[in-house]
């Protein structure tokens, strides 16, 4: 595991040269938000990078329900039973282990790695708009139908679960990245992606951090190409 911090936000880098997998940190005053809960052995390397820390891990989102996300999510709430656990509303369906697509989403089957025999219910389900500490909740579907991005009000952090990949270079969420084709095979919808993509781009993030690759500082620029070349792409279709 690798850890890298940038401001408030810490990455947890499970597999980094062959697989990338991140789960995050968010520090606030007195207290950890972990963002994702990585691979099923991840648990006991996030509970020491919290101790090395010095503060309790009191919440943990998940951004979407896929299993590279949840893998440590039963431990993690078995060793920490306070913790309280978010999803959104519309993923925690994908949690229960529940693939019907909703009447207003497009009939495209739903992909990707999901969970089959998580325990661990969410205590509380979220909607865009919803605050969790200094992190506001922006829905982002695409990758899933109920992915979420976290923004931090403080600094302009986006942490976007796998709304955007940056291994290899920065894409948006479904298009074929050669370097790690993976997150782009288990997508959703690419055109829903999209558009979660540009509405990230509008809040001119300070910092994004994703669920495989490193954080890019500034990243801006690096955002709207990999938009324009998303745009391309579907054009091409």
């Amino acid at each position: 595991m690798k850890v890298s911090t940038i401001n408030t936000v810490y990455q947890l880098s499970f597999m980094p040269r062959i697989f990338p997998v991140n789960c995050y940190f968010v520090e606030e005053q007195h207290e950890l938000t972990l963002i994702d809960a990585a691979l099923p052995y991840s648990a006991k390397s996030i509970i020491d990078v919290a101790k090395t820390i010095g503060k309790p891990i009191t919440k943990i989102i998940i951004t979407h329900a896929h299993n590279d996300h949840l893998g440590a999510l039963d431990t993690l709430k078995e060793e920490i039973p306070d913790c309280q656990v978010y999803i959104s509303s519309r993923d925690a369906l994908l949690l229960e282990g529940n693939k019907t697509l909703l009447p207003n989403e497009k009939a495209v089957p739903i992909k990707g790695g999901l969970p089959k025999n998580i325990k661990t219910k969410p205590d509380l389900l979220l909607e865009e708009g919803a605050r969790v500490g200094s992190l506001e909740v922006i829905a982002t579907p695409g990758h899933t139908p109920g992915s979420i991005t976290l923004f931090d009000t403080r600094n302009r952090s986006l942490i976007a679960g796998d709304a955007l990949i940056t291994r290899g270079k920065l894409v948006v969420s479904g298009m074929m990245n050669p370097l790690f084709p993976f997150p782009a095979l288990a997508t959703w919808d690419k055109s829903t992606a999209l558009e979660s993509a540009k509405k990230l781009s509008k809040l001119n993030p300070s910092l994004l951090a994703v669920g495989h690759g490193k954080m890019l500082m500034q990243p801006q620029k690096l955002l709207e190409i990999a938009i324009a070349e998303a745009e391309r792409s579907l054009l091409r279709q």
